[in-house]
């Protein structure tokens, strides 16, 4: 299977699906669109606005691609994938029917309802009164959710009934829901609609500052493996959540076909999902494809087209990922862009287990700079989580960003440290 691949999207989640791309011997011509100054460097970049399908299907159709990778949500919730197909390209994401598994949450706690799918019990809010009466139902911490796609941001745990309320009151429709306690783990499954091959897991860190304080975030880092989770959490996680909801979903008449993506809690009463999305996830793609030793283009093809129940058993590398993000001055609230990056070069001299993946960056008078919150990813190997977490950590430290910031806490319980 040789084959011209463009990916749709321009974070870091898109830098580690095209280096993982890059590699594979399969992968005639890789291409993508928007891009980023980092994954220029594995990709032809190509101008498009990624939430116009027609717009994508044409540029696939131009560039004469046989297979499309939409990366972010917003696509795919758009019906991205839908177009490119309509055009005979075949397409790794969901159809907008099947992504509102994201894009709506209460969408996707009425599909696990009826799937049988263990998750937290929620309400659904329109109005000040439903809000007022859900979160004195379930007290605090309070858990708020926006209804709707929000990067990463439209959730709100808080001990505060202020804030709860305030948040709650600037959705158009908002989801309350218990507590979950318990680690957090996320999961990714590749899946043809009918049969699911799920990946190896990981957990991020979402508050912005270390010990898991300040505000929620995109992902400020992750790790994989998890040396502390029971060795059977993925077969349950297939066994109870995974495959129900892909049945469920095959049975509503919109199959979901692409990567479907848990968030888990594991309480004390067992695993809880938090959430689904509808794609790879940030910043645990970037450990987890660190590990995969299977080429991702025949897997991702293979879910594409229906084949994935012939498809081989994955391969992967028996070490240690750790990521790390670097964020600019501000961020999660406005974060200020146009800053300068250096070091970026040193890197790559220097540190033969760890690398680079751009998120928000642009090229501005020959120079990398800041153009966005997350900005960097910095990711690295190792035998172990310990030497993974020590590489990751000497390749950020050769890093220069004026007001930038990141955790320093990265891993380091699960290591051991």
């Amino acid at each position: 299977m040789r084959v011209k691949v463009l990916v749709i999207g321009g974070g870091a989640r898109e830098h580690a699906l095209c280096r993982s791309l890059s590699l594979d011997p399969d992968v005639t011509s890789l291409h993508c669109a928007p891009g980023n100054a980092g994954i220029a460097e594995v990709a032809e970049l190509h101008a498009v606005d990624a939430l116009d399908g027609a717009a994508v299907a044409d540029l696939a159709v131009g560039l004469g691609a046989d297979f499309v990778v939409v990366g972010p949500e917003a696509p795919l919730v758009a019906g991205v994938a839908d177009a490119v197909r309509a055009r005979g390209i075949d397409c790794f994401g969901p159809t907008a029917q099947a992504a509102a598994l994201e894009g709506s949450k209460a969408f996707a706690k009425d599909v696990m309802a009826a799937a049988g799918v263990p998750t937290a019990r929620s309400y659904v809010c329109t109005t000040a009164d439903e809000i007022d009466a859900a979160l004195d139902a379930f007290g605090a911490p309070y858990v708020v959710k926006d209804d709707g796609l929000a990067a990463g941001k439209g959730v709100v745990v808080t001990g505060d009934l202020a804030a709860a309320r305030a948040h709650a009151l600037s959705c158009d429709r908002v989801v309350i829901e218990e507590y979950l306690d318990g680690p957090e783990v996320s999961l990714f499954a590749v899946t043809d609609g009918v049969t699911v091959v799920p990946l190896q897991p990981a957990q991020d860190f979402k508050r912005a500052l270390d010990a898991d304080e300040g505000p929620n975030t995109g992902g400020m880092g992750a790790y994989s493996p998890l040396p502390w989770a029971d060795p059977a959490l993925v077969a349950e996680v297939e066994r109870t959540v995974l495959q129900p909801t892909v049945d469920e979903l095959r049975r509503r008449g919109t199959p979901f076909a692409g990567l479907l993506y848990a968030g888990l809690a594991i309480t004390s009463r067992g695993v809880r999902v938090i959430e689904f999305n509808a794609r790879f996830g940030d910043p645990e793609t970037q450990v987890v494809l660190a590990r995969l030793k299977t080429p991702l283009a025949g897997l991702l093809r293979a879910a594409a087209t229906g084949q994935l129940a012939a498809f081989p058993p994955l391969r992967w590398s028996d070490g240690a990922a750790v990521t790390v993000v670097i964020a600019s001055y501000n961020y999660p609230d406005t974060p200020r862009t146009g800053d300068p990056i250096s070091g970026l070069d040193e890197v790559a001299e220097k540190d033969e287990h760890a690398y680079v993946l751009h998120a928000g960056t642009k090229l501005a008078d020959g120079r990398v700079v800041s153009a966005g919150g997350r900005v960097l990813s910095v990711t690295a190997t190792g035998s172990d989580l310990a030497k993974a977490r020590d590489r990751a950590y000497r390749a950020v430290d050769r890093i220069g960003l004026d007001g930038g910031h990141h955790r320093t806490d990265i891993a380091a319980k699960a290591a051991g440290l």
